[in-house]
């Protein structure tokens, strides 16, 4: 793939102060739209936020109004600050890194790795991982040198994310994940035989009146989920299924409830799986060694997405991890 070089430059000439001029054909547009077609490295809100903390002129006032109209013949002059170094720290955690350009890096996530801080995980994140490894490649997403994570991974599921080093980049990728044009697939190791072997599981998703901690299918309210899934095999006579998941949509949770909705939820699953360790016991004929993972069973093996800089189709692929792996071979001997 080439690498998104204009992007990168385009980044660079929108720091600093620029001063814009509006000709005819911009008179009447209100000033941030006018602004954002003129600084294509930033995006429309970027340039918002910059207008409202006193960051632009025009003949020697500060206009703090995005929706000013432009006049033909006007003069603006914008001061674009450099992105503000981060409060989170980097810190040195190895990643496996698919792709790197200078907009976006794409990681094959480990499982365990949670990827945004919280208050149960301070530190030792995907993006402290980031921060460390990209360093001064991150341009700035919201004025902040930060990465810009379009999508998220449970911390137990393992497999592909992207994440965008310019605010450019970033917006690009949150719009097409707005408008559902981003592919990705999911293998998942289920209990049972999903009949049909092939279909969509559809309801909405939202927090579960019975436990908070729990998403769930709910009759009112929540968001509308879709997922698409296949069998790719039957494992340990038919107690156990591989299944390629696609998600049409991206709610919290979503494979895991859905697949546990239809009765069939994902091995090794601690939140949504009933009577795991039991089941897990059983196929192993009651054995200390039964096969056993210790994280639900799922990975992110392909993505696909328009580059936000290029325009190329781009698609990354990831092989089952050695963990789900191994249990796959243990299953298939039962």
């Amino acid at each position: 793939m080439t690498e998104g070089a204009p992007a990168d430059s385009q980044d660079h000439a929108a720091r600093g102060r620029q001063a814009l001029t509006a000709g005819p054909g911009d008179a009447g547009e209100r000033l941030d739209r006018f602004l954002a077609g003129r600084l294509p490295g930033l995006t429309r809100s970027r340039i918002k936020a910059l207008i409202e903390e006193g960051c632009l002129e025009s003949g020697g006032a500060t206009i703090k109004q995005p929706s000013w109209r432009v006049k033909p013949g006007q003069t603006f002059a914008i001061l674009v600050p450099e992105a503000r170094p981060v409060e989170l720290a980097g810190q040195r955690i190895p990643l496996r890194v698919v792709h790197e350009d200078p907009d976006l890096i794409v990681i094959d996530k480990a499982a365990g790795l949670v990827v945004h801080p919280a208050p149960g995980n301070p530190d030792q994140t995907l993006v402290n991982a980031l921060i460390a490894h990209c360093g001064d490649s991150l341009k700035g997403v919201g004025g902040v040198r930060r990465p810009g994570i379009v999508h998220r991974l449970d911390k137990d599921t393992s497999g592909l994310i992207v994440a965008a080093k310019t605010e450019a980049a970033h917006q690009g990728l949150v719009e097409q994940f707005a408008a559902r044009t981003i592919e990705r697939s999911y293998l998942a190791l289920v209990w049972g035989k999903p009949r049909p072997a092939a279909g969509e599981i559809s309801g909405n998703i939202g927090r579960s009146p019975r436990n908070r901690k729990k998403m769930a299918v709910v009759t009112r309210g929540g968001k509308p989920a879709t997922t698409g899934y296949r069998t790719l095999r039957h494992l340990a006579g038919d107690r156990v299924s591989l299944l390629e998941c696609r998600l049409k949509t991206g709610r919290t949770h979503q494979i895991r409830v859905h697949l546990a909705t239809k009765g069939h939820p994902l091995l090794g699953d601690p939140l949504y799986g009933r009577g795991d360790r039991e089941r897990l016991k059983a196929l192993g004929g009651g054995k200390s060694e039964s096969p056993a993972l210790g994280r639900q069973a799922l990975h992110a093996a392909s993505l696909g997405f328009r580059h936000p800089a290029s325009g190329e189709q781009v698609r990354f692929s990831s092989a089952l991890p050695n963990d789900i792996k191994q249990l796959v071979s243990r299953l298939e001997r039962l």
